[in-house]
């Protein structure tokens, strides 16, 4: 049950018998074939090392998974114990030469938490790995101290170290829907997101505890769950919170606490302890931007600390309510500048975002900016989630309907039968992105700006049927921020190469710059390039794009399983595409429902 304290923070006690179902493994098929690879028979076996809570242990149980191996786990509380973690395969006193001997026969050995290995069982695994008879997947954090032994397996090139990066967004968010139990509101998955930094035990304690409070709502007249007010604060939550700010030294508190009742606002540090902060600094607890403004690091110590004010202290340090109206007006205008100049990259809105967690009015103006914000940057389904913001509290708004309308448009939900046309830069490339660049390439031309002089280099480019021009544009645009934008132009390259190998790279560039902008589905994009495969290739990668697996293909097609496999990747090979996540972005959107039925 949840109760709110005085700082207006939830905090959440699960029941003890709360039990979790398993969350299905996702987007590291990858690092999957590169770790089964290494530990095939005749390799050496591999290291997988990550921060705490990235999915190691899952991804390492995935890799092994059918073929018989051994396995043992690191504890904090054996340390001490000489063998602890090898006491189920060794008897109670042993020398270790002889363990090296005793374990000789093992083939595949799995060791988990082995940052948390007793000196004794590091210097096994490390004689394992020199004598070489036996495969090794060790896993370990790389965020921490790890035993000289076990650390001198990759430094000392005995094997190879596949350092995990965070689960895409993408990825992610299909682990949030099952922990939600449905698809959430993009701007709560951008806010989860936001919060655990790819620690995904971190992820699913916060979904538990948003679930089992009753925080995820439905919707009105949708099936999307959203979620708006304080972080549920859940033991464990607290726990990893005052983990990392127990670093802070007590005279320092006072400066964080400060920083943590401004929020959304960045205090200017001329107004904080100077020497406080150049310590929290370096123990990585606050960040000091260029213009002086000073945050904390981790989106949740904020929630954290005003959980553990009291009533006094609150009262002490909380500002008003209205202190971001300023801010906010302040924060529109820059991110409108952005628009005007056509360069969107790290474009940051902090207060904006924060009315909207905290579940308060977003006033449909700023949140038009966000939209338009979102939908150049490619952010479809976040430019679409602004609007409906906005309209929340002023349903009648042209800009924020025109800006839900045109992120429809792009995701090929919703067309229009002809974008709105402004006389400005942006508004005269649509007529590049419609397919007759030679009505805009004049008029972009006498605009002042390096923004529009590059949309007019696309122009031009497109008129001419200029691969290596185009290439070159897509460049420009995606270092401006535009994805959608130069996914358009390298697809447009793709199409203009005379040679096939200038060809397949800009369909490459095409694809992953597409991937990135929320299922994009425009003229440009539509159906790429497949007209490169034959008969049978566009129709096994049409049922992929649609989601059947390639047994559910080869019953539909009365192909052999071996045959789809290998059709899919003969497309894949020509696509330039690496695997069938790629293929909806190929795929045009219309023949997918159909594919399905069929």
């Amino acid at each position: 049950m949840s109760r709110a304290t005085p700082v207006g923070v939830t905090t959440f006690e699960r029941a003890a018998k709360t039990l979790d179902l398993p969350w299905p493994f996702t987007g590291r098929e990858d690092e999957l074939d590169v770790i089964r690879r290494s530990v095939a028979a005749g390799r050496p076996g591999i290291v997988v090392t990550a921060p705490a809570g990235r999915g190691k242990t899952r991804l390492a149980a995935e890799a092994v998974r059918g073929l018989g191996c051994t396995r043992v786990t690191g504890t904090p509380d054996a340390r001490r114990i000489p063998f602890a973690a090898f006491a189920h395969l060794l008897p109670e006193a042993v020398t270790l030469h002889r363990a090296v001997q005793l374990l000789a026969g093992v083939r595949l050995l799995l060791v988990d938490d082995a940052h948390l290995l007793d000196d004794d069982s590091a210097a096994l695994v490390h004689q394992l790995a020199v004598h070489g008879r036996t495969r090794l997947l060790v896993v370990a954090v790389d965020d921490g101290p790890v035993p000289a032994a076990v650390s001198r397996l990759w430094t000392g090139e005995l094997l190879p170290r596949l350092p995990l990066e965070p689960l895409p967004a993408e990825e992610t968010g299909r682990l949030m829907e099952a922990g939600a139990g449905g698809p959430l509101e993009p701007l709560t998955a951008n806010r989860l997101y936001a919060l655990c930094r790819g620690d995904l035990r971190l992820l699913r304690d916060l979904l538990g505890a948003l679930r089992d409070g009753g925080l995820l709502p439905r919707e009105p007249e949708s099936d999307v769950r959203s979620w708006r007010g304080p972080v549920p604060l859940t033991p464990t939550l607290r726990e990893r919170a005052a983990a990392v700010l127990d670093r802070a030294v007590p005279e320092d508190r006072d400066t964080l606490d400060r920083l943590a009742f401004a929020e959304p606002l960045a205090p200017h540090m001329d107004t904080l302890d100077l020497a406080a902060l150049e310590r929290l600094e370096g123990d990585g607890l606050v960040s000091v931007a260029e213009d002086g403004g000073v945050r904390l690091v981790h989106p949740l110590h904020g929630p954290a600390l005003r959980s553990a004010a009291g009533r006094l202290r609150t009262a002490r340090l909380v500002g008003a309510t209205d202190r971001c109206a300023a801010a906010l007006d302040a924060e529109q205008a820059a991110l409108a500048r952005r628009i005007e100049d056509v360069d969107v990259r790290d474009a940051a809105g902090p207060v904006g975002e924060w009315l909207v967690h905290e579940g308060r009015r977003v006033p449909a103006g700023y949140a038009a900016v966000r939209a338009r914000l979102g939908r150049l940057r490619g952010e479809l389904r976040d430019a679409a989630a602004w609007a409906r913001e906005g309209l929340r509290g002023a349903p009648g708004d042209p800009a924020c309907r025109a800006e839900l309308a045109l992120a429809g448009d792009r995701s090929g939900e919703a067309p229009v039968p002809r974008a709105p046309v402004g006389s400005d830069a942006l508004g005269l490339y649509e007529a590049v992105r419609r397919g007759v660049p030679e009505q805009a390439a004049g008029p972009l031309s006498r605009l002042p700006g390096a923004g529009a002089a590059v949309l007019a280099r696309h122009a031009h480019a497109a008129v001419r049927g200029d691969g290596p021009a185009l290439d070159l544009v897509a460049r420009e645009l995606e270092g401006r921020g535009l994805l959608l934008f130069a996914a358009e132009a390298s697809a447009q390259a793709a199409g203009a190469h005379r040679d096939p190998r200038a060809a397949r790279g800009a369909r490459t560039r095409a694809v992953e710059l597409s991937r990135r902008c929320q299922g994009a589905r425009t003229p440009a994009l539509s159906g790429l390039v497949l007209g490169e495969l034959t008969d049978r290739q566009r129709q096994i990668v049409t049922l992929a794009a649609a989601g059947m697996t390639n047994r559910q293909i080869a019953e539909k097609l009365t192909l052999s399983v071996r045959t789809v496999g290998n059709h899919l990747y003969s497309a894949y090979t020509r696509l330039g595409a690496s695997d069938r996540a790629a293929l909806p972005c190929l795929v045009d959107p219309l023949e997918l429902p159909q594919a399905r039925t069929a």
